[in-house]
């Protein structure tokens, strides 16, 4: 089979309705926190300061750990658009230049899946992930974003 049909298959696979690709699409980015998190609720502000690293604790004694999946990915992507209105060049850029300054000791760590997402918030105290609404464990800590939780209509993380 030449390269052609084999990229046309795979992009139809991608694309076609019912595909795995088609559901995570369509799911909410839910902000996951480690259980030692003392926040039930966060306002769209507060979030923003999160990401941005302009809030680095949760309480005087606990460090704020920023979990952010790799480029390329849609929970990513969502949190950039819907939460940054930034791209990806911008965002790199901002924290290039935050770490620069002195104004945060090290970037947001990257995290290759919503498996290693889950894992790290379960391991690290402090730590936040965003992570596909439709793959959250049971048991995590899934914080409100401005009162709502995921599937809630007007949910920011979509």
């Amino acid at each position: 089979m030449n390269r052609l049909k084999i990229l046309v298959l795979f992009t139809a696979l991608l694309i076609a309705p019912g595909a795995e690709g088609t559901a995570t699409a369509a799911s909410d980015v839910a902000v996951v926190v480690s259980r030692d998190v003392p926040i039930e609720n966060l306002s769209f502000t507060d979030l923003r300061k999160i990401v941005l690293g302009d809030r680095q604790f949760w309480s005087s004694n606990l460090r704020v750990t920023l979990l952010i999946r790799a480029p390329m990915s849609r929970e990513r992507d969502v949190l950039l658009k819907n939460v940054l209105q930034m791209t990806e060049a911008q965002f790199r850029q901002y924290w290039i230049g935050k770490v620069f300054r002195a104004e945060s000791a090290a970037t947001p760590k990257s995290v290759y899946s919503n498996e290693m997402a889950v894992s790290l918030v379960n391991s690290i105290p402090g730590s936040v992930a965003f992570i596909d609404a439709s793959q959250v464990p049971k048991d995590a800590k899934v914080v409100r974003v401005g009162g709502l939780l995921p599937g809630e209509k007007g949910y920011p993380l979509n």
